[in-house]
């Protein structure tokens, strides 16, 4: 597709460009070109999302109220008066109807995303200009939506991810940060659905004790949406970055899994009892997706928290990379002295072996 001022294909963008793409839609961007496979897809831009807020705004302030909040009030209240204006704004957002030719734009290039095939579901994503940053990530505050089937519904959806810049936690949050509301604005990423066998998350650094020659990855059956939610422990595993060897092989009982429901979205049904505790991933698996947290980590240059998915053929995907934050922001000592690299962690291994 022809990137615009509304739309941009992922192809063409990256993380320079995070205040017109979002956090999400400039690490995929990113991602695209550094050889990596994403699930094809387009952003519809910042400056669109600025034009809708403009026509809300004629009638009603919007960005002026979320600044004038939470000054002078008890915990109590403040949270009273973030929910009473998140509920009339997000109504705002999802029942006015998008500019004729932004829509027409939109209708455009889903066309073009799904081909032949009109009802190919997406995942919807809101992609905010702040998220993933490094110094303050709204991840995990805006809403996804997943399995998106049809044209209208991808349309009504870009407005959800809009509305929900204005959930009651991603208000509080950046009330709490004294965040300028110019400042924040909200992307939206259109992609093509991963129908995942397998999914989960991976961690260039390890998550519990900050060790960087090492690769933690947590796995289950079905949508990575079961691991991200909490509904499901997920296999763990943790490799060597420079050998492979694999230290750490915790197999799970994953009672359920995140499957697409028949009509769109998605279900929470249970795991086959021949498949609960049988491991999610192959070793080849596990090895081909160390080698990628290795390529997308030296690409960034730092640790990344990244979320992945293994389609019905056996394809690996990424869905999000996002800088690793729990360790660089802890001020206090791991529990382990993190190796200061990889090789460092073989020359221990080898060094004990005598």
């Amino acid at each position: 597709m022809r990137s615009s001022q509304n739309l941009s294909s992922l192809a063409d963008i990256t993380l320079a460009d995070r205040f017109a793409v979002g956090g999400k839609g400039g690490s995929l961007g990113e991602l695209t070109r550094a050889g990596i496979a994403v699930p094809p897809g387009f952003v519809v831009r910042t400056g669109a999302f600025e034009r809708f807020l403009a026509m809300l705004e004629i009638e009603k302030t919007i960005r002026s109220r979320v600044e004038s909040l939470c000054q002078n009030q008890t915990d109590e209240d403040e949270l009273d008066a973030i929910t009473a204006l998140s509920e009339r704004v997000r109504a705002r957002f999802e029942n006015v109807a998008l500019p004729q030719d932004l829509q027409s734009e939109i209708l455009g290039a889903h066309a073009e995303l799904c081909g032949d095939r009109l009802d190919w579901p997406l995942a919807v994503r809101s992609s905010a200009t702040t998220e993933d940053a490094e110094d303050a990530s709204f991840a995990g505050l805006q809403d996804t939506y997943l399995w998106v089937m049809g044209a209208e519904a991808t349309l009504k959806y870009v407005r959800s991810c809009w509305a929900s810049l204005y959930s009651v936690a991603s208000i509080a949050y950046r009330r709490k940060h004294r965040m300028r509301e110019d400042g924040v604005a909200m992307a939206v990423v259109v992609q093509q659905m991963v129908d995942a066998r397998t999914a989960g998350v991976m961690f260039t650094r390890s998550p519990l004790t900050g060790d960087r020659s090492v690769i933690t990855i947590e796995a289950t059956w079905g949508l990575g949406s079961a691991v991200v939610s909490g509904e499901v422990t997920p296999d763990r595993f943790v490799i060597a970055k420079i050998t492979g060897e694999i230290s750490v092989r915790d197999i799970s009982d994953k009672h359920v899994q995140h499957l697409p429901a028949p009509s769109g979205g998605v279900d929470e049904v249970e795991t086959p009892d021949e498949m609960r505790r049988v491991p999610s991933v192959s070793d080849d698996e596990l090895a081909a997706l160390r080698d990628i947290g290795r390529k997308v980590e030296r690409h960034y240059g730092r640790p990344q928290d990244i979320e992945w998915a293994i389609d019905r053929n056996g394809k690996i995907l990424l869905l999000q990379s996002r800088p690793e934050t729990v360790w660089s922001a802890k001020a206090v000592n791991p529990v382990a002295r993190p190796a200061e690299s990889p090789v460092s962690h073989v020359m221990n291994i080898f060094g004990g072996r005598r």
